[in-house]
């Protein structure tokens, strides 16, 4: 295979689509969206037989059991799939809202439309359902998309793209604004990274090490979050009960994703009432704890912690996301601390206080540096469906113009539109036309 000749054929054909992306209406994308939505259900055994095929090979190479579950496409995830595209096709279409507009004291009236970032490649691993929650968005917002999941579920993929292209012929969506790599060879992506010409952002999601391989190859822009290393605070006036459930969720839920948290934070004050209850809690959940020497010197000979394995901790584990049951244990003396801690050891993705103190949850809102700050929840809410916007991209950590979990109005940039009615600037325009006549007249009279 020419990976250039391959990659160069996806990159044309999604730019080219953007013509046609800009004259379709929202009812076209809903109807399209709905299709897919039923295609799903009507393919299910399909499906899942594909499905069953990637597992088997992920088996077979040893894959983990985490791992295992991210492919996996069971009926609940599939009716999950389902729902994201009914989700995102009852939500209002970002593309061409006015969000803002003034007047200037000549009269132009000049204002900000959203309109789509373009083609956006996005590049992913192990979780299918992916596949089905990028093209979403991309098609509801008017973006072209190519679509780079995993060798691991290649099969499964394939599926799902073809449904999508089902769907957008049947109702008249651009079929070319859909593009999938259908090779596993990481050539193609080296290559398809490297044409900033045609692909305008890249929004690589996966582990550490994906994601600094895109970011350092491509010549287009990269939305990234290297890695969801996630903190919860307890503060010496939290409430127990919440702090023992919030803490439990946050590890134990689903600790294989990223916003799972990784660290648990506790102040000194509250920390012998509340590390041996919920030691007792993630022993019966197969947590282990690194600890401190602080919580080290709580635990270590506390009955309740009898069934829990409790290890020392080292400084690498406070900055290590395990997305396992695995969670590092630090105590401090203040809010102060805590902050300083999470500044230094997280990875500004998701951190959470539990407190019963308003001024204190203010303060961790407004000083902790991440993409999104709780208080008295969860950090597993770091999710686009969650957050009521029907799916999302990837969450990104940098300072741009996306930061958190990107739905529908992230995949948009504002463009300025001007409105007029013949200004000019410092009134500079054509000569009037009766200087001009005057001018000739003299110059016809020295001939």
């Amino acid at each position: 295979m020419d990976f250039q000749k391959y990659a160069e054929s996806i990159a044309k054909k999604a730019k080219n689509s953007q013509k046609l992306l800009r004259r379709i209406n929202t009812e076209i994308k809903n109807k399209t969206l709905l299709r897919a939505a039923e295609l799903l259900i009507e393919k299910k055994e399909l499906l899942e037989k594909e499905n069953k095929k990637d597992l088997e090979k992920a088996e077979k190479k040893g894959y983990s059991k985490a791992l295992l579950d991210r492919l996996a496409l069971n009926e609940k995830r599939i009716n999950g799939m389902v729902q994201v595209l009914k989700d995102v096709a009852g939500l209002p279409d970002p593309v061409g809202q006015v969000i803002s507009m003034w007047t200037r004291p000549n009269g132009l009236k000049v204002g900000r439309m959203r309109v789509p970032l373009g083609t956006i490649m996005i590049i992913y691993e192990a979780r299918p359902n992916v596949t089905i929650e990028a093209a979403a968005l991309c098609m509801k917002s008017s973006n072209a998309v190519i679509l780079k999941g995993g060798s691991e579920t290649i099969n499964s993929n394939k599926v799902l793209v073809d449904i999508l292209k089902q769907a957008a012929e049947e109702s008249g969506f651009p079929v070319d604004a859909v593009q999938f790599v259908d090779t596993t060879d990481r050539q193609v992506v080296n290559a398809l990274l490297q044409l900033d010409q045609y692909i305008d952002v890249v929004i690589p999601r996966g582990g550490e090490g994906l994601i600094r391989a895109v970011a350092e190859t491509a010549r287009m822009p990269v939305i990234k979050h290297y890695k969801g290393v996630c903190n919860l605070y307890v503060d010496n006036e939290a409430d127990m009960k919440k702090a023992l459930n919030i803490a439990y969720n946050a590890k134990v839920q689903r600790p294989s994703v990223c916003n799972a948290i990784e660290n648990l934070v506790v102040h000194s004050e509250i920390a012998e009432q509340f590390l041996p209850e919920i030691a007792y809690y993630y022993g019966k959940a197969g947590v282990e704890m690194r600890c401190d020497q602080r919580s080290l010197d709580i635990l270590k000979d506390h009955p309740k912690a009898k069934d829990t394995e409790i290890v020392p901790a080292t400084e690498e584990d406070f900055y290590e996301e395990f997305l396992d049951l695995i969670i590092a244990v630090k105590v401090v003396d203040s809010l102060d601390e805590a902050i300083d801690f999470i500044h230094k050891y997280g990875s500004n993705h998701s951190e959470s206080i539990v407190t019963e103190n308003y001024t204190k949850g203010m303060r961790f809102i407004n000083e902790v540096d991440s993409s999104a700050v709780y208080i008295n929840a969860s950090t597993r809410f770091t999710d686009g469906n969650e957050f009521g916007l029907g799916a999302e991209m990837g969450i990104s950590t940098d300072k741009i113009h996306a930061r958190g979990p990107m739905g529908l109005e992230e995949l948009t940039i504002p463009k300025f539109i001007i409105f007029g009615d013949g200004q000019i600037r410092d009134n500079v325009g054509i000569p009037e036309e009766t200087e001009e006549i005057e001018i000739n007249k003299e110059a016809c009279d020295l001939r």
